[in-house]
This record gives structure tokens, sequence and C-alpha cells, in this order.
């Protein structure tokens, strides 16, 4: 692989606990590889180890400094690959995230205190050190009535104390991945209601937030403005759709996706949807170019708020390059109004139609064993 000199990095943001961050993140959910729980694909099909380790050395050699993964990302895997890395690296120039709470293995539920000191401990082994920067409460479900909410939190401010981690991380609104396919809609929760009652629960240092041009968060809350009245910092994932605003996919060449690939059961990836996001982005395109996509929606994000920093996925050393190399300039008003204005079309088209279409495709989805 040749090797041009990149570009000066950007500056670092200095994050709650004091982290200083570089403003884009390493993504290591893909790397984990293929892998089921709950009984749903929840892994990628697209990665090998070669590539991975290879990204995650390209990645330090730019400036990247933060990197994220989860206990459940290849069940251990993708922690592994990282634990490998860090063995080249000083650990005081890396800031590490994971996270704990979507898998229970033979525990009543993954927030059993013991149970959560069983996972952390596996977790510093599998990265092959003594501390965690950044750990996550990685869902929102604490049982039936909340019923391990308390001994969580006790947990986790318990490892807070020991040093074994340095900040605590909860999610932003989301909902557990069988909700969908198991509660009728009547009956799910308001999820950004109860985002903001746990958010004065756990009180926590950084936020995971889903965000990007197509998917900004809603329920009547500005997630950023939230954060920073109460010190937090926020962890942006998805700022690229998982490839979607790159142009990566056609609906003309739809993807395909192994087994235990999650995206086998994610609307977008129809070619229903790929055929909408495509025409849509056609304004994008134009005055930007696709070449220069990937920086305009990282961009994008980062320009919502001083205390964020994006995670950004790979499967290859290219696409950290391209993802490190290509923030250049901030976006002017201007442009932030225009993709704005271009998304929000595409998110109105993908409601009007996306009912029908998601309805078919989980209808069909038949949950992995």
């Amino acid at each position: 692989m040749s090797r041009t000199t990149p570009p000066p990095a950007p500056q670092r943001r200095t994050l709650a606990g004091g982290l200083t961050i570089h403003p884009v993140g390493i993504g290591c959910w893909a790397i984990g590889g293929p892998a089921h729980n709950l009984g749903l694909p929840m892994g990628w099909s697209t990665a090998n180890d070669t590539d991975s380790l290879a990204g995650l050395e390209r990645a330090f050699e730019l400036g990247a400094n933060l990197y994220d993964t989860a206990d459940v990302y290849g069940h251990g895997h993708s922690e592994r690959l990282i634990g490998n890395f860090l063995r080249h690296v000083p650990r005081h120039d890396v800031v590490i995230s994971s996270k704990t709470g979507y898998f229970a293995g033979t525990a009543a539920h993954p927030y059993v205190p013991s149970h959560m000191r069983h996972q952390l401990e596996t977790t510093l082994e599998n990265l092959d050190t003594d501390h965690i920067d950044i750990y996550f409460l990685h869902t929102a479900d604490f049982g039936d009535d909340d019923r391990y909410l308390d001994g969580a939190l006790e947990q986790m401010r318990d490892f807070r104390g020991q040093g074994v981690i340095r900040c605590i991380g909860m999610r932003g609104p989301h909902r557990l991945a069988t909700d969908r396919l198991t509660l009728p809609k009547s009956q799910r929760e308001d999820k950004y209601a109860r985002f903001r009652r746990l958010l004065d629960r756990v009180r926590p240092d950084y936020l995971a937030v889903r965000f990007n041009a197509l998917t900004p968060p809603d329920g009547g809350q500005d997630i950023f403005a939230l954060a920073a009245a109460r010190g937090a910092s926020v962890l942006i994932n998805k700022p690229l759709a998982q490839g979607l605003l790159t142009g990566k996919y056609h609906p003309d060449r739809p993807p395909t996706f192994g087994p235990g690939d999650h995206r086998l059961r994610k609307r977008w990836f129809t070619p229903q949807a790929l055929k909408i996001i495509n025409d849509g982005m056609a304004p994008i395109r134009d005055r930007f170019g696709t070449p220069h996509l990937a920086r305009v929606f990282l961009r994008y994000c980062l320009q919502q708020a001083p205390n964020t920093a994006v995670l950004t996925g790979f499967t290859n050393p290219h696409q950290v390059e391209q993802n490190l190399t290509t923030l250049g300039a901030p976006l002017t008003t201007a442009e932030l109004n225009f993709i704005r204005s271009a998304t929000l079309a595409i998110q109105r088209r993908l409601d009007q139609t996306g009912e029908v279409f998601l309805d078919e495709h989980d209808k069909h989805e038949a949950p992995a064993q």
C-alpha cells in the first residue's frame, strides 16, 4: 500500500473526564466479524483480521487515538484484535471505549452485577489492559420494572472508584434490537421519555448517540445541548450511515451479506430504500462531488457541537485513510443548510414508503438460532 504524507491532523478535542481525543474515532464493531445474539444477526460478514489489524495500525499512524468496541462485537473478537494492536503502541496514547449489557451469557440478565464484573474482567483480558477509559451501559433494558438498574449503577460507580474504568457512558434514545419483532407499537415505551429518565439516574460522562444527516435525533430535544448542560460529551456513531451516505451502495447492485450480518435485517439496505437514498443524494453529489461525500457528512456531524467526536467504522485500511485524511475546512452555514434540506427530503420519502417494505422485511426475517 503506497503511503503519502497526510494533511495536518485536525485539532484534538478535550472531552469529558479530561480525555483529549482526535475528532474522528475508530468504531470497531465491524471488525468483530459475524455474530448472533438475542436470536438475531448482530455482526458483520465483510471483515477479515489481516485488514482489521492493518486498519487499526494505520489509524494510529494518522493520529487517531479513540478506539470504540464492545464485549458483544464478535463476542470478544473485536476486543482481542484491539488487544493485539495495543501491545505495539503506548497505552497512554490511546483512549479505549467498550460496553456491556447486550449479552447475558448464563446470567439471568446482562446487568446482574456479578455478570457485569465477569464481563469487565474478560474485556480487560481481551484488550490486554488494566483499565477502560470509557465504559458504556450498552442498552436501556434493566429488566422488568428496572429491577437491575440500581445494582448496575452501583457496580459501574464501583468500577470507577477502583480505577478500572475512568468514565461512565450510556446510550442515547434507542430500543433493544428485539423490540420491533416482539412488541406491537402500542406496547413500546416512549424511548425519548425513558432516555431522559435514565439520564438523570445514570449521570453519564458520555452519551453514545446514533446521528447522521439521515437520522438526526428527534423527540423534541437537542441531544448535544442536553449533554453539554450535564457536563457530558457525545460519541456519534453511524455518522456515514454505515456507508449509505458515501455512495458505496447502489440499488442496481444491491449488497449481499453473509450469515451473522446485522444488515440482513435493516430496511435501508433493501433495493427499495437504496433507490430512495441514491436518488435523493443527487443534489449533494452535484454540489460537492462523490469523492468528497465522507468529508461532507463527517463535518456535518462534528459541527453540531464542540463536545463531540465521531466513530467511523471500517473493514480495511483504505476506509480508515479516507475518513482520517478527508476533513478539510469546515462547512459553511449555507452548506450545512443545503445538506439538511436535501437529506430531509430523503427522510420524508423513506418515512412515506418505509412502513410497506419495513413490515415486509421484518415479516420474512427468520431470527437466527
